[in-house]
């Protein structure tokens, strides 16, 4: 199904009069192919997404938790996080609406990793790699799971929540009072199309920006440069992913073009992904907020975590 945007990519080179077998026609091909790709892809399925998005709220979460084992709520908050397309700060006032609502600390802490870690945009974006972008989204939902549900399972086991630095205001989402059926499905498809194009024109310019960066990489840069300085030979490529993408701060959206680029350039999966995880869930901007809800002390425990759990995880996926 996804041939389609490489035959139109096809077409449109050969009217621009260039070919695959230059540096700019192969830098070009990646752009128009990915461009429309993404765009496509993005808005069909968070439209999708948005529909469920709609019916969320903390007290909803809280009573489905009730008289269900701890583990399945670990699941149930990574789920959600999966399915809620937030960013690492916007994810922050709907954790702390968790714990308002009376929902445990740990599945809290598995809502508030798996949110920007397992972005739903980013397996979106990946899963147009075709068959092989199948394989990396899997990994990258598996990983960003077992992460999650982890730091959840730690969290409640060594309650940690005595190191919070202050009470948790609450926060209730807005819900629609439409009166019949037919209204309520009006009112989700209207909400999830405003949604969905809202997102994705919040996102075209990061999008964009990214696909530029990558088709340049694509085009320009040899492959030997990637594989000589993250190549599965050097030792030091994951943590030094995990740690250099800790003061960047950028949209999942701009950074998976550039994740695609490296896969394809030969970098190792764990690598790439680590790279891309680190930006997305260390970022200077939510540590800056969780500083307002975490003592000094749970904050550094939280960073280092994450970065523990993202080197082990990209070694692992490297040897596999």
């Amino acid at each position: 199904m996804l041939e389609i945007f490489t035959h139109f990519a096809d077409w449109a080179i050969l009217h621009m009069g260039v070919t695959k077998e230059t540096h700019l026609g192969s830098a070009v091909h990646f752009f128009i192919e990915d461009s429309t790709k993404i765009f496509v892809l993005l808005y069909v399925l968070i439209f999708v997404i948005s529909l469920f998005r709609s019916r969320l709220s903390p007290e909803r979460v809280r009573d489905y938790l009730s008289g269900k084992s701890r583990w399945s709520g670990y699941f149930l908050a990574v789920f959600l996080g999966v399915v809620t397309p937030f960013c690492s700060c916007s994810s922050i006032p709907l954790f702390m609406g968790f714990l308002s609502a009376g929902v445990p600390f740990g599945v809290s802490v598995a809502f508030l990793i798996s949110s920007p870690l397992i972005s739903e945009i980013a397996a979106i974006m990946l899963l147009g790699m075709g068959s092989f972008g199948v394989y990396i989204v899997s990994i990258y939902i598996i990983s960003g799971t077992i992460i999650s549900v982890l730091a959840g399972y730690l969290a409640d086991k060594f309650h940690i929540e005595r190191y919070l630095a202050l009470n948790i205001p609450k926060t209730t989402p807005s819900v629609c009072a439409c009166s019949s059926m037919k209204e309520k499905a009006v009112a989700l498809i209207k909400y999830a199309h405003a949604f969905s194009w809202d997102l994705v024109k919040s996102l075209y310019i990061y999008i964009l920006i990214g696909l530029t960066v990558g088709a340049y990489m694509h085009g320009y840069i040899p492959q030997e440069l990637f594989v000589k300085y993250m190549g599965a030979e050097n030792v030091w490529a994951v943590p030094f992913a995990a740690i250099v993408g800790i003061p960047i701060y950028a949209s999942q959206a701009g950074i998976v073009p550039l994740v695609q680029v490296l896969l394809m350039k030969g970098v190792p999966v764990g690598t790439a992904l680590v790279a891309f995880m680190s930006i997305a869930t260390i970022s200077l901007p939510e540590m800056m907020m969780l500083k307002k809800v975490f003592s000094t002390k749970l904050l550094m425990i939280f960073i280092g975590y994450l970065l523990a759990a993202f080197i082990v995880t990209g070694y692992l996926l490297n040897l596999m």
